[in-house]
């Protein structure tokens, strides 16, 4: 555990001040290094009270990420094996991708507290707060064909919606093919980015970029109709640390049925598009059209205006909820 989680939680456990000198007998570490633990949460945003006469006290923290909190509710290793934390990143996807191309592990997890440059799909900005959402992306190794990638998107979609249920008491449902809204506004994106080993036709890697709107947030004025936060639904403050423990153990239990696709039933059920009339994007073109289902392999079913049916394996649609 590092010095900072431990003394944090050392601080967490008590209503009572601790001297820098218990602190360091009880964690084994010297008075210094207590004390460059303390200066440290405090610049994180902890509110920690320092008296010469009676020690330190934690008054209020945020929801600091901590991998020692996220490992606690891990009850699997296959996702989240290694994680690695940052207080701020341009875009955890840039960071995953980087560390995929170098050999990292499957499973591996990278997490933000905040993103200077977070991207959902078309390089559209991610709106990124500090302390506020979880922003992290997961190195997968699948072995399948490259057009078997938005299995990918839609396994996590599926996967991440049921860890939020888990935490809060909301209903969570999915817009083709990589949002999640709660009480028809967006809470989360997925943006999954691969790599293709041309020399077998198949996946190298794929990195599954996740941003959930956690906290309670007051959005910009361009969102505020369109976008929520899960203690903005539910009225309960949220572990951020336990739901990303719960997507990855989601994920891993999903994880093997990627060459089968049985979540797909479950993704139907959710969809808040299959029925609905909506408008597809694709390249350049935009036109109307009735969502009639999703297949086994995530495509989007439409019917145009014409008649004519088509099936949408990239592209966006938008539709009024």
């Amino acid at each position: 555990m590092a010095t900072k989680d431990a003394v944090l939680q050392a601080l967490r456990q008590t209503n009572f001040p601790l001297s820098g000198e218990r602190l360091a007998r009880q964690l084994g570490i010297s008075r210094n290094a207590v004390w460059k633990a303390v200066r440290a949460l405090q610049k994180d945003g902890c509110r920690i009270t320092a008296s010469t006469r009676t020690g330190y006290r934690l008054v209020e923290a945020p929801d600091l990420l901590s991998e020692t909190e996220i490992s606690r509710w891990l009850v699997q290793r296959e996702i989240g094996s290694s994680i690695e934390i940052h207080q701020e990143l341009d875009s955890t996807n840039n960071r995953a991708k980087e560390l995929a191309a170098r050999g990292a592990p499957h499973g591996t997890i990278i997490i933000a507290d905040s993103q200077t440059a977070g991207r959902g799909r078309f390089s559209r900005q991610f709106f990124s707060p500090l302390h506020s959402g979880i922003y992290m992306s997961i190195i997968l190794r699948p072995i399948l064909p490259a057009e078997c990638a938005v299995m990918i998107t839609s396994m996590a979609a599926v996967a991440t919606s049921r860890a939020i249920e888990s935490v809060a008491d909301v209903d969570v449902g999915i817009k083709w093919v990589n949002d999640l809204y709660i009480n028809r506004r967006k809470c989360c994106g997925i943006l999954c980015e691969a790599s293709m080993d041309f020399e077998s036709g198949g996946l190298e890697y794929v990195v599954a970029g996740i941003g959930v709107n956690v906290a309670r947030m007051q959005f910009p004025k361009e969102l505020e109709s369109i976008a929520t936060s899960i203690e903005n639904e539910c009225q309960m403050p949220v572990s951020r640390n336990r739901l990303i423990a719960e997507i990855a153990n989601q994920i891993a239990g999903l994880y093997p049925d990627l060459a089968t696709g049985s979540f797909m039933a479950e993704s139907r059920r959710r969809s808040v598009v299959i029925g609905q009339s909506v408008t597809v994007h694709s390249g350049t073109q935009s036109y109307p059209a009735e969502a009639l289902d999703i297949d086994e392999q995530g495509h989007l079913i439409v019917r145009r205006e014409d008649g004519q049916t088509e099936i949408l394996n990239s592209g966006e649609i938008s539709i009024k909820l």
